[in-house]
């Protein structure tokens, strides 16, 4: 890990927590980023200057296997970028904190990249939920955040973002587009794309899960749907028989789900096993092998949405691709892999922009949030720019639908709220 630019010790650990102390108490501090040199390089000249980049997602438990794509995704940009002497006089390193999927504990994961000077950014989270406790934190230092997966509105619109859109926090940005168009996408497909007329809804009552669930039933049946019930289980559930038969009893035609793989994958088999031979149609969330795997073959026909279009169809991600498989990172990069990759580049690009002759300037981390918003450049998933709230420009999405045991595109596009 980067040093804090000031003598080694107890003045460190000292300096350091009083550092935190004062963000997290006053929220007017600002901290600036100086990177870390390298032991060998003389202060004041331009040797070599190491810049972290934070990544925060669950890499253990609940959703790791998505939140480990996340990680190596952005390791393999790092890779990239030194390789390439992307920013010359600067080396870049990765240091990922498991949030474990845990709100509180990724505000603590945020604490900790605060007071690490060396760092200049943030990739993550995956979880909603965790982000709304992470954005603050990070805002109060002018700390960049960019998430390749985070999908509520509200995090880059505010909370009254159906009527009057306001944003929150100015260092908050994501390459994934949002729920509303997510939402509205999979209701246009299963309405007119898969001829489904009654619905029943369920969800994690987690942020994500909840917010993605309440604009699916509202554009199913603006489109002419019925939502026949609705239900909600907790995150860890594994005992749906109750919810498997209510389901069933409900007449419905299909189920939307909006939660994570973790709960799905087994709702899914014990609703084919109740004996209700519908699809299970969720969000980005559930978009993994590990749902397959673990549904085996009561995953068939069940369908996704996910942001973007398949990253195996895109000719800039092959090299990504090659590397992740060649390497054996764990975790799934198909999701947010690409995604991970065009966060953290735009990270490294406003780094670039800030660092004149290997010198990191006292104000490094607000340049670094000034030049992300200023983004444009075509990634591996697609063109990176972000609008006045941070969301990313690029609205294409994808349906996806489990077929011979794997998850095949069946429809992209880009979504248009009724």
């Amino acid at each position: 890990m980067g040093g804090l630019c000031l003598r080694k010790g107890s003045i460190v650990r000292q300096r350091s927590l009083v550092i935190l102390t004062s963000v997290l108490t006053t929220g007017a501090l600002t901290l600036t980023a100086c990177g870390s040199r390298d032991k060998d390089s003389k202060s004041g000249d331009s040797g070599n200057v190491t810049v972290t980049i934070g990544v925060d997602a669950p890499l253990t438990g609940q959703n790791s296997a998505t939140g480990l794509g996340i990680q190596y995704g952005a390791q393999i940009a790092v890779d990239d970028a030194n390789k390439n002497k992307a920013v010359p006089g600067v080396t870049f390193k990765i240091h990922a904190l498991d949030d474990k999927a845990l709100p509180a504990t990724g505000q603590q994961n945020a604490s900790q990249l605060v007071a690490d000077k060396s760092v200049l950014g943030v990739v993550g989270p995956l979880n909603s939920g965790v982000a709304t406790q992470m954005q603050q934190v990070l805002a109060t230092a002018n700390l960049v955040q960019i998430s390749p997966s985070n999908t509520a509105p509200e995090l880059t619109q505010g909370k009254n973002w159906q009527t009057s859109k306001s944003r929150p926090y100015k260092t908050y940005f994501r390459t994934a587009t949002t729920d509303e168009l997510q939402g509205a996408f999979a209701a246009d497909y299963a309405y007119n794309g898969l001829k489904k007329k009654k619905a029943f809804v369920v969800d994690d009552k987690q942020t994500y899960g909840a917010g993605l669930s309440k604009i699916f039933k509202e554009q199913f049946a603006k489109q002419g749907g019925k939502v026949v019930g609705t239900d909600h289980v907790n995150v860890g559930d594994r005992d749906f028989s109750t919810l498997a038969t209510k389901i069933k009893n409900s007449g419905a035609d299909l189920l939307y789900y909006g939660g994570q793989y973790d709960e799905s994958q087994v709702l899914t088999k014990q609703l084919k096993d109740a004996g209700a031979k519908i699809p299970l149609f969720g969000g980005d969330g559930m978009f993994t092998p590990t749902y397959i795997k673990t549904a085996g073959k009561a995953a068939e026909g069940d369908l996704v949405t996910s942001i973007g279009v398949p990253v195996d169809t895109l000719p800039a991600a092959k090299d990504f691709v090659a590397t992740y498989k060649a390497k054996k990172y764990p975790g799934d990069y198909g999701t947010y892999g690409s995604y991970s990759y065009d966060a953290t580049t735009a990270i490294i690009k406003a780094v670039g922009q800030a660092v004149k002759d290997g010198k990191i300037p006292s104000d490094a981390r607000q340049q670094v949030v000034d030049g992300v918003q200023k983004s444009s450049f075509d990634g591996i998933s697609g063109k990176i720019s972000f609008d006045q709230y941070g969301d990313t420009t690029n609205k294409q999405l994808t349906v996806y639908q489990v077929t011979k045991g794997e998850w095949k595109s069946v429809k992209s596009g880009v979504a248009n709220p009724k």
